[in-house]
Order: structure tokens, then sequence, then C-alpha cells
């Protein structure tokens, strides 16, 4: 039986196309067997949980994307009491964004800590975003001691060495639908480097669909074309690839 986990989706920001019971049903008829919704702010995190109570299907995260400017940065204990939860399996998104953000970035590093920590204090995998800061990104989760609690490295799009660097962290290499470009050729060559036990399928929907729905909203149904273009490039078969980064998300986050 094949069993496929779309390990990162926003499902919040499909809900002007489709509703939960269609995201659901069609990512059924894809063989995913689970999604995990992630937050992007601390504001719409209890919609999240909500959702994650409701639905078998969804679990949820609670975090704040580095882009995220806010008046008031939240303390590890506003994150703590959130995360805190039973649906909520991780703290995140949460990392480093130097391309969409100017100036004195000490707030995003700052931010990043406070994450880790809340991390460390419940016990519970972290997922980072990383985007043209790579160096910082892997620094700070070694200061830090992320090491203990792991998490995923989401959507990469980095080099194979910041995969090892990563990986020899604890965390996992998630591939979205970019791996599936035709001009992602260094990407491809890392996707065939990771080890199938330390990797994760994910879309990030709505946004980076996969080919052949480049340019089109995402979904979490469409992980499958993410794993099959995978298991084509290693050589492997598709049931293989999906059902172990199926216990590779289980492992994770329990």
């Amino acid at each position: 039986m094949t069993s496929l986990i779309d390990s990162h989706c926003h499902i919040p920001l499909l809900s002007e196309d489709l509703s939960v019971d269609d995201i659901i049903n069609n990512a059924k008829q894809n063989d995913i067997e689970h999604m995990l919704c992630v937050a992007i702010d601390l504001d719409g995190s209890p919609d999240i949980i909500n959702l994650a109570c409701q639905y078998d299907m969804i679990s949820a995260s609670v975090g704040i994307h580095p882009n995220t400017e806010l008046e008031n940065e939240a303390t590890a204990d506003d994150i703590i009491t959130l995360a805190s939860n039973d649906d909520v399996v991780a703290i995140g998104e949460t990392g480093l964004d130097y391309f969409r953000s100017e100036g004195d970035l000490e707030w995003q590093r700052n931010r990043f800590r406070t994450h880790i920590n809340a991390a460390k204090e419940l016990d519970k995998p972290l997922i980072i975003h990383t985007r043209e800061a790579k160096d910082d990104v892997i620094r700070i989760l070694k200061e830090e001691g992320a090491d203990k609690v792991g998490g995923v490295m989401h959507c990469f799009v980095e080099d194979w060495e910041t995969a090892q660097a990563a990986m020899d962290l604890n965390f996992l290499i998630s591939f979205s639908g970019i791996v599936t470009f035709k001009n992602a050729k260094e990407l491809h060559e890392v996707a065939k480097l990771v080890p199938l036990e330390q990797m994760l399928v994910e879309t990030d929907s709505p946004y980076l669909a996969p080919v052949p729905f480049r340019g089109k909203k995402n979904q979490p149904a469409y992980v499958r074309h993410v794993a099959e273009f995978i298991s084509t490039l290693k050589e492997i078969d598709f049931d293989v690839l999906a059902n172990q980064t199926t216990r590779n998300y289980h492992k994770l986050f329990n």
C-alpha cells in the first residue's frame, strides 16, 4: 500500500479556491494520508490548531516566518503557550531570509534563536526556512544546540554541503515542487545524494506547484508529483520512496 505525506503546506491560504474537505479528498485520491499545516505567524496559529483538532489528516505547527515584521516580537513563552497543544507537532516555520528583508537583520536572528529555545523547551522539532542565509542558519542551529530536537530543512534549494551540515545536526531534507523544475540541475544532484532515510517531500502549497502544474496554485495532492520525480532521479521504486518518506515523517514528528 502506497502512503505519502505532505510535510509542509499552508491550508488557510488555499481556502479561497478549495474547501478543507476538497483539499483532503483530493489528497486521499493521490495516496496522501496526512499533511502538516505550517504557521507563518502567531495570529493565524489558533486557526491552524483548530484545523488539526477537527481533522485527523492534519497536524499543526506554531511559529513566525522570518519575513513577518512585527511591532512587538513574540517571546519563547508566547510560542510555548500556543505550541503546547497536542495537535502541534513542530515549531516553525522559522529561520532566516536575507532575500526579502533588507537592512540590519539582527531581529531575524534573534527571532530564530527564540524559536529554537521554545522548541527545546517543548522537545518538538523545528521547521526551518532559509533563503540566501545558509551559513548563518547552520551557525545558529549549532550555537543554540538545535540538534537536541532536530527538524526539517523545508523547501530545500541549497547545495550538498549545506544538506550535509543540516543532516549532521539531526535535520531531514525536504524537497518541494522546485525539484521538478528543469533548470534546478544542482538541486537534482542534491536529491540524488540525500539518503532516503533522511528525506521528506512537501508542496509548500499554495506556492511552488510541481511540473506539470507549474505556475498554477499548488495543493497537498500534488506532493505525489514531487515524490514521483525524485524516485525517477534516484532510480528507485516510487512506492519505496513514498513509504520511506512517510516513515521518516512519523519518526520525526511522533
